[in-house]
């Protein structure tokens, strides 16, 4: 049995990576995958700590996690594709909408 140890370690990876891919990237979509990553790192957490405990009751969490996220990447990617129709651009530095 791999050891809850590594779960957490992979999960920690992962969860850095989306966190950086957050703070540096420019691009709306490339922002959007990084935070479902980090919500999938998260998971990942949960889960191997529920198996740890032998405890059922923490796969109802991770399942509402998945629907919120995939709520979070419908609604992110339309707004995205608004937002690309009316500025042409989905690079987050050229975006200001109070400008108009």
């Amino acid at each position: 049995m791999i050891p809850l140890s590594h779960y957490l370690l992979v999960s920690a990876v992962l969860f850095g990576l989306g966190t950086v891919g957050v703070l540096i990237s420019r691009n709306l979509i490339t922002i959007l995958m990084s935070v479902e990553l980090m919500l999938n790192a998260a998971n990942l957490a949960l889960i191997s700590f529920a198996r740890w405990h032998a405890d059922p009751g923490a796969h109802v969490f991770v399942f509402i996690i998945f629907v919120v996220a995939a709520a979070e990447a419908a609604v992110g990617l339309s707004l995205v594709i608004a937002i690309f129709r009316r500025k042409n651009t989905v690079d987050v530095d050229e975006l200001n909408i109070l400008k108009g």
